[in-house]
């Protein structure tokens, strides 16, 4: 089951290397591509949101947000751009090249040779808001042949306002019960083996939009 993770050192240095990298791709793919993105850590990791399924391998999930691009409903175009300038910037690291799954780019598991030798990595999902507010991830939708493959935009459920929803509870009383519900929603997809289909970012929208409407109608 997940829990919290509370080696602030440990979590520190782990947040620091994760998105050092993932802000060089940003750089990367501003200054060399026709795309412009930002990012952010899913969960709000820099509030101590970072969870651990028992002992298994951490991994810490970004958000690339895509900003704008030239033809944004060409989601194969975008993530193999992403792709590819992520496998630079790792390359320039001295790590592997990511792989590609349903819904995130996921880099190769590593430690730190001091300290907490747990294993982790950076999982990168890439989305887009609408003009509605409304938040969209990219899905590659597999088949076992490329040539079958689909690529599209699924919107996130009930994910309207979700940063103005955010920033309102963060100033309440309220942001304790979030993280709560943050981590019984993990759990709960975690028991009915959705993790893939219910990712970190579909759990925080859940969570979120829960405690939101329970004291906000």
């Amino acid at each position: 089951m997940y829990h919290w993770v509370k080696d602030k050192d440990f979590l520190k240095r782990m947040r620091t290397e994760c998105a050092d990298t993932v802000n060089r791709l940003v750089s990367e793919l501003n200054r060399n591509s026709d795309l412009q993105v930002s990012f952010h850590i899913v969960g709000s990791g820099g509030r101590n949101m970072i969870t651990q399924n028992d002992n298994e391998p951490i991994d810490l999930d970004f958000n690339l947000v895509i900003e704008s691009a030239p033809k944004i409903n060409d989601c194969r175009s975008i993530k193999e751009t992403v792709r590819k300038a992520f496998n630079l910037v790792l390359k320039d690291k001295g790590w592997e090249d990511c792989s590609d799954s349903t819904s995130a780019l996921t880099t190769q598991r590593r430690y730190f040779t001091k300290g907490n030798k747990t294993l982790w990595s950076i999982d990168l999902a890439i989305v887009c808001e609408d003009n509605d507010g409304s938040w969209w991830r990219l899905i590659h939708k597999k088949t076992g042949f490329v040539s079958l493959d689909s690529w599209v935009w699924e919107q996130g459920k009930d994910s309207h306002n979700l940063f103005a929803k955010e920033e309102k509870l963060k100033k309440t009383k309220h942001w304790g019960e979030v993280r709560d519900t943050y981590l019984d929603k993990k759990n709960l997809h975690l028991r009915k083996n959705e993790t893939d289909t219910h990712p970190s970012f579909v759990s925080y929208i859940e969570a979120i939009n829960e405690v939101y409407y329970k004291y906000f109608g």
